[in-house]
């Protein structure tokens, strides 16, 4: 499978592109960036042609992997999905549900496969443990804090533009309701508050009733730092444990995953583009209950 690969930065070249080239199955078909600088030394590190056009990119490829701000992805998922080019996606997939819609709509009507990168969800044991978690039942409440800090020095995402602007709530909260939505179920009603230091707080409403808790920050103190999703109920209390690998493994799980779609001719996957939107869904209505100062709906 030739993946033409779009973004040059730390996330681009250390995961996607090492990945994509380590795999017995994918192939590296070219890059392109906004930087051509950038573009031409990542191509030329895995002896691969550097594009200056997207569609050309498009055109030279059997699927994309994206790397890029979340808006601009959306532009470029859509282009390659209307030209039957599968996608290969990170969270979250845009920046606004409308440009999430335009995605999935591109999608299903070309009929590519689709696999948004929530990374947790690419870790064996991660999904061993949501599936289980989720068959068990009776969960009444779920609670993820995810302290962070992108600003220390030497993190490669300090500099991103769009993470500064967005914030935790649009970073890391999608990869906190990957783990949060599979065991409790779609998020119906939102409420969000801020709070010092970049933190964000959400309280969700699922259906059947459940209901949890999110906390967020890019700027948690170092003594701080820390990832706990904990769901509650008539079984008890049970963590989700840390991923047993690293990205590069979790990668190369999703496009052996993304592979096994398009041969299947399946489209199904729990983490594809329709995952991907109704992440952005709660997203979008937690920005809007925190600028309205009410609790918001979240549209199905």
């Amino acid at each position: 499978m030739r993946f033409g690969l779009f973004g040059t930065g730390h996330w681009a070249a250390e995961t996607h592109a090492a990945a994509i080239d380590a795999h017995p199955r994918a192939e590296l078909a070219g890059v392109w960036g906004r930087d051509p600088e950038k573009a031409a030394a990542l191509a030329g590190r895995h002896g691969v042609p550097v594009f200056d056009e997207v569609d050309a990119l498009i055109a030279a490829c059997d699927a994309i992997a994206v790397a890029l701000p979340p808006d601009i992805q959306a532009d470029i998922a859509v282009r390659a999905a209307s030209a039957g080019r599968h996608l290969l996606l990170d969270k979250p997939v845009a920046l606004s549900l409308a440009d999430a819609d335009r995605v999935v709509t591109a999608a299903e009507r070309s009929g590519v496969a689709s696999v948004v990168f929530f990374t947790q969800r690419f870790h064996p044991n991660v999904t061993g443990f949501l599936a289980a978690t989720a068959a068990a039942g009776g969960w009444q409440h779920g609670r993820a804090t995810m302290f962070a800090n992108i600003y220390q020095a030497g993190n490669p995402y300090g500099d991103s533009h769009w993470r500064r602007e967005r914030g935790a709530l649009w970073d890391i909260g999608p990869h906190a309701l990957s783990l949060v939505l599979p065991v409790l179920g779609r998020v119906t009603r939102v409420a969000a508050m801020d709070g010092p230091s970049g933190l964000v707080h959400l309280l969700l409403t699922h259906d059947g009733g459940a209901t949890s808790s999110i906390s967020l920050t890019l700027e948690a103190p170092s003594e701080a730092i820390t990832r706990d999703v904990v769901f509650f109920g008539e079984n008890g209390i049970d963590t989700v444990p840390p991923g047993d690998g690293n990205a590069l493994t979790a990668y190369g799980t999703a496009i052996d995953q993304l592979l096994e779609e398009i041969e299947a001719g399946t489209r199904d996957h729990q983490c594809d583009v329709r995952f991907g939107r109704q992440v952005v869904a709660v997203l979008d209505a937690a920005e809007r209950a925190r600028a309205e100062g009410r609790t918001v709906d979240v549209w199905a």
